[in-house]
């Protein structure tokens, strides 16, 4: 089992709020993107941060946007769509989000409008 997956969201989450910040994005918009992902209202997604659920615990709950497939490229010179795993394709995913929102890609895009 990979490391990432018995890591808590709650201790990656201020990275991605530090990664978004820098590049002039807010916490909302990381929200947002979060909850275009998991399906997480903005109360379950603050209670899993508060529990410290685990990535695999997180994307148990999660229901999966049915457009995840349009989730395409890189994330660390991997291929998200090329992921084995199951759930590492998930926290791939979010990863590639949260990068296209700190390189400032418009949201639409982001949330494939």
């Amino acid at each position: 089992m990979h490391r990432i997956f018995t890591t808590s969201v709650a201790s990656v989450y201020p990275h991605y709020v530090t990664k978004v910040e820098k590049k002039g994005r807010t916490r909302a918009e990381l929200d947002e993107v979060i909850a275009w992902l998991t399906g997480y209202d903005d109360a379950t997604l603050r209670a899993h941060l508060e529990q410290e659920t685990t990535f695999q615990d997180f994307f148990a709950d999660a229901t999966l946007n049915p457009h995840v497939d349009q989730i395409t490229g890189s994330v660390c010179g991997v291929k998200v769509q090329e992921v084995e795993d199951p759930l590492m394709r998930q926290i791939r995913y979010l990863d590639k989000l949260v990068d296209e929102l700190a390189k400032g890609r418009p949201m639409v895009k982001v949330l494939r409008g």
